[in-house]
């Protein structure tokens, strides 16, 4: 007999405790994004990055970046979490391929070039041009928009956790902003 009652409308999130079974026993999916201004010829003038508290209360730097949920296809987990983390208003430009510039590895140990103690993941990095007003949100403090040069420093890679300066780079270069 089946039982009737209101369908899940998340059937793709897991309870606390599922995801850190599933954290401690496989690689998660994610999609990174780095925000960007482009002129009328489509170069990137711009590059936001956000920063935000870390769960250790220290203030750092980061990119766009979440979960991809069970049945959901990595442009709608991209503009999921581009509007989560700069609002509804950004107007994301979301790339006519989902072709990534890169696919980062995180590990839970030092010595990989990307780390997340939480986890191993797997992340698949876009540039996104956003052409709106961003807005912050969820775990954001602020969203800093910075030249690319600016954005490539020693000193923004210092203030980026896990590795995601070298991304950042990686994302700057390959849309040929990489000085």
């Amino acid at each position: 007999m089946s039982s009737v009652g209101t369908p899940d409308p998340n059937p793709g999130w897991l309870s606390e405790e599922e995801l850190a079974t599933a954290r401690s026993r496989l690689p998660l999916l994610y999609v990174e994004a780095v925000p960007v201004r482009v002129d009328g010829l489509g170069q990137v003038t711009q590059v936001g990055v956000l920063l935000r508290a870390n769960s250790a209360g220290a203030i750092t730097r980061t990119l766009v970046s979440g979960r991809v949920m069970h049945g959901e296809t990595l442009r709608d987990a991209l503009f999921r979490h581009l509007e989560k983390d700069l609002g509804p208003m950004a107007f994301p430009q979301l790339p006519a391929s989902i072709v990534p510039f890169s696919v980062a590895e995180y590990f839970p140990f030092p010595g990989a070039q990307y780390t997340d103690d939480r986890q191993h993941a797997v992340s698949l990095a876009y540039v996104v041009p956003v052409t709106g007003t961003c807005d912050p949100r969820q775990d954001a403090l602020e969203l800093t928009w910075m030249s690319p040069i600016e954005a490539a420093s020693d000193a923004i890679a210092a203030e980026m956790e896990g590795g995601r300066g070298a991304l950042l780079r990686a994302g700057l270069a390959s849309v040929g902003r990489l000085f």
